[in-house]
């Protein structure tokens, strides 16, 4: 019948819309990376929706799953951990499978880290490059950089806690002293802007243990 694609908070639980809280509570199913975090979700609002796990490495079956679901008529919500479904996540499959069978698939938009980090960057948003995580390879890394660095636009990605340190090092040898934001929790208690040029960046980060999902933002 109808996947509706639903965005979720990226930290603080305020942050989601009207609609999204009515979609949630009249859907027949969620289907979430992490049942446990979106039952938190849940709880908090008292919404008691059966939900379906739908990540990495389960998402081939269980989109077989849904679009049987889907077939049979049943309304279907797609969530992530946190944010937007199908950027940077296993989404995208199920959302291609639906339009593809020609099910209706309905936006009900709200929080995005992507959005949320570049808009309080200070660096230009006219247009910007979205590299997604890098790979985790140096000589991919060096190539997805410096490709997105011939466009002369701000270039964003996601990075884990515990690859910051090396990732900038290697942004630094590719671009070198350029300016850098590095966004960090978003919305939650110990929400961190750092902006300034890398290497003084790369200073204030070094031996600092950091903690929590970072959108990296160069110019």
């Amino acid at each position: 019948m109808s996947l509706y694609i639903v965005s979720t908070p990226i930290g603080n639980l305020e942050d989601i819309s009207l609609r999204a809280l009515r979609i949630l509570k009249e859907v027949d199913l969620i289907a979430c990376e992490d049942t446990r975090r979106t039952r938190k979700l849940l709880t908090y609002y008292n919404i008691h929706t059966p939900l379906t796990s739908y990540y990495q490495h389960n998402r081939v079956r269980k989109t077989q799953v849904l679009s049987k679901l889907l077939k049979e008529g049943k309304k279907i919500a797609l969530v992530s951990d946190a944010g937007t479904p199908g950027i940077s996540d296993p989404g995208f499959l199920i959302i291609d499978r639906a339009i593809s069978e020609g099910f209706e698939v309905v936006p009900v938009p709200g929080p995005s880290a992507l959005i949320t980090a570049i808009v309080v960057s200070g660096l230009p948003t006219n247009g910007f490059v979205f590299l997604g995580f890098l790979p985790r390879k140096k000589g991919k890394i060096r190539k997805e950089l410096e490709k997105a660095g011939l466009l002369g636009k701000t270039v964003v990605f996601y990075e884990s806690p515990f690859r910051i340190q090396n990732t900038l090092d290697i942004v630094h040898e590719v671009l070198g002293n350029c300016r850098v934001v590095v966004a960090r929790e978003l919305t939650k208690k110990f929400e961190e802007i750092i902006r300034g040029n890398l290497e003084d960046v790369i200073t204030e980060l070094k031996g600092r243990k950091i903690k929590g999902e970072l959108v990296i933002m160069t110019f």
